[in-house]
């Protein structure tokens, strides 16, 4: 594989921003303090939690450390929870992911190991029980307080992300962020995990068809009403335009909080202003207003929750319930957007009847008083003000992920590829003809592996970017900010597998690793391309016709993907069919065209399907 000076410079650049990334402080989650006059945020690139007063903005800031006797390193927080007594628990860490209690002068108490790159702790009412996320896991960690143990693992479909106790605490609802089914199914959306915390039977209710994005999860302040946010991509539609939520449209799934049952979903977009990548939600104390942090556009939405109902319930009574999910008027004059001041804004919460955002990219958090429409917006510096025009890397990032430079705010990039990955779905971009939707591509280490695209269509990671902003975003905009995005998706940097055991391969694996080469497997996906720093791309950059075409595509040569972080891609092939590496070695390669796994054992099969997800 070839690599012109210009990328290999623009590389070093890209990592040397990617080192700076501690000097801002990101804040993304919070939580309210039992008294409300205060909050605790999470700060995502600065190994610090702070705790805020809302009063006058002034912050004290906890170290979160790994609290290994062995090893006290630095450790960036992912969630935030406050029991009615106080005490504050803190998520943090990636492959060796923690649980820690802070008390309120904020002083670690105690910590538990739970999973891989955990998040989202939800307390119970009486203080006894933490529920953690484990994102990567894919399980839930239900921790004992007191003694700052395990006490049960829940298995839950694919990247839980946000959590919320139902009706009396009877239900934890949990927010799968992307679908965990093949994108060739009839209905292909993410899920709401119900869990009887009781018994800890699971089950799950599926969003609308196009769900994906799932961020943000809460529940009304007596438990009888959950409501979840996400993207709804209409991605059945050819990529033709944006009018009126044409590719995805911002959604809000409501769902019983005693049964979950699921109820409905409305539309946060207006009709020809988007309100992409909805995030945090939260309902204020008195229960009158729903709280939504819109992530790509700045804002928030404040929702008349009487109304909502009222007006979820006529349609009901009217017979066209299901028609509420495609209205961009639903929620007319029940609700206003307000400019929070300032980029990114992730995390909500609600202190009375004033909402909390933390404003990730504008370093800031930001108070809005829900009963008073006219009060100004009220921002704190929370972290260093910087001058982004220095900083491509972290510029091209808050670019990557804002929807306001998009035609009508419709979407950013993140809409389709959160956090630089994939969405799950198959889109037809009609950059190789149309009613050929292929799945959306992880960005992770595109710049070493060029052509781009499933079909390699586009000649390098540079060429998509500036495409992207001009078919999919339809925007013209300046060269620099093209720049910024290629530096971006440069410094995307990938996530150690959770098949690893101490970053390194299991005996399983390391069996599978002798089963990659038997079948055959490193023919295209072997060491012929790396990174400069000599990492192997498990790809040779090459594009071949392997036989898997379906239709027109049957005599189609499709790029060889790289196998890094191939474990967080699933579905799998080009149109999604498989979903799981198993079944690509098995159902997805009938003839051995796709390596020779034919011949393979089932114990085989099962390391070789081990290693490939351990890279």
């Amino acid at each position: 594989m070839k690599k012109t000076a210009a990328l290999s410079s623009m590389c070093v650049v890209a990592m040397s921003c990617v080192a700076a990334a501690s000097l801002y402080t990101s804040p993304e989650f919070v939580g309210a303090s039992p008294d409300g006059k205060s909050v605790y945020v999470t700060s995502a690139t600065g190994a610090k939690m702070l705790r805020v007063t809302i009063a006058d903005g002034s912050k004290s800031e906890w170290d979160v450390v790994s609290a290994k006797a062995a090893k006290k390193s630095p450790l960036n927080p992912t969630g935030v929870a406050v029991a009615p007594d106080g005490t504050v628990y803190v998520t943090a860490g990636v492959e060796h992911g923690e649980l820690q209690k802070f008390d309120a002068s904020g002083k670690l108490v105690a910590a538990a190991a739970v999973g891989h790159s955990p998040r989202g702790p939800v307390v119970s009412a009486d203080g006894k029980t933490v529920f953690v996320l484990n994102r990567f896991s894919n399980k839930v960690s239900v921790v004992d307080t007191a003694t700052m143990k395990v006490l049960k693992s829940v298995a839950v479909p694919r990247e839980p992300f946000a959590a919320a106790l139902g009706d009396g605490g009877k239900l934890l609802f949990v927010a799968n962020m992307l679908p965990a089914c093949r994108a060739t199914d009839g209905v292909v959306s993410a899920e709401v995990s119900v869990i009887d915390t009781a018994t800890f039977d699971v089950r799950h209710v599926r969003l609308p068809n196009g769900s994906t994005g799932v961020r943000g999860l809460c529940a009304s302040p007596n438990g009888k009403d959950i409501y979840v946010t996400h993207t709804l991509g209409r991605y059945q539609l050819p990529t033709t335009q944006l009018e009126r939520g044409w590719m995805n449209t911002a959604a809000m799934s409501i769902l019983c909080g005693a049964t979950g049952k699921y109820v409905n979903t409305v539309l946060l977009d207006d009709l020809d202003r988007g309100a992409a990548n909805p995030w945090g939600v939260c309902v204020t104390a008195d229960g009158k207003s729903i709280v939504v942090a819109h992530a790509g556009t700045r804002e928030i939405s404040v929702i008349d929750r009487a109304a909502l109902h009222e007006r979820l319930k006529k349609a009901v009574e009217a017979g066209n319930a299901p028609d509420v999910a495609n209205d961009l008027a639903f929620l007319a004059s029940i609700r206003r957007r307000v400019n929070m001041g300032g980029d990114g804004p992730r995390g909500v919460a609600a202190v009375g009847s004033k909402a909390v955002a933390a404003l990730y990219f504008a370093e800031k958090i930001a108070v809005a008083d829900t009963s008073a429409p006219a009060s100004p917006v009220r921002s704190f510096l929370v972290g260093c003000a910087s001058d982004l025009s220095k900083d491509r890397v972290r510029r091209g990032e808050m670019l990557y992920n804002d929807a306001s430079m998009c035609f009508q705010q419709w979407q950013s990039c993140a809409s389709c590829h959160p956090d630089g990955r994939a969405d799950g779905l198959n889109w037809d971009l009609l950059n190789d003809g149309m009613g050929n939707p292929k799945q959306t591509k992880s960005q992770l280490f595109g710049q070493f592996t060029p052509p781009t695209m499933v079909t390699g269509i586009r000649k390098d990671m540079q060429t998509c970017n500036r495409a992207g902003l001009i078919h999919i975003q339809f925007v013209q905009r300046p060269e620099e900010d093209a720049l910024c995005l290629d530096a971006y998706t440069e410094s995307i940097a990938p996530v150690p597998s959770p098949y690893l055991v101490n970053g390194k391969l299991s005996e399983k694996a390391k069996r599978g690793k002798a089963m990659f080469k038997l079948a055959k497997c490193d023919a295209c996906h072997g060491d012929q391309c790396k990174t400069p720093g000599g990492q192997s791309l498990y790809t040779d950059c090459k594009q071949y016709n392997v036989g898997l075409g379906v239709g027109r595509e049957a005599v189609r040569k499709f790029d060889t993907p790289t196998l890094c972080e191939v474990w967080r891609t699933a579905p799998y092939l080009y149109d999604g069919r498989a979903r799981t590496m198993m079944e690509v070695l098995t159902t997805g390669n009938p003839d051995d065209t796709h390596g020779e796994t034919k011949k393979l054992s089932k114990q085989q099969l099962e390391e070789l399907n081990e290693y490939i997800l351990s890279l």
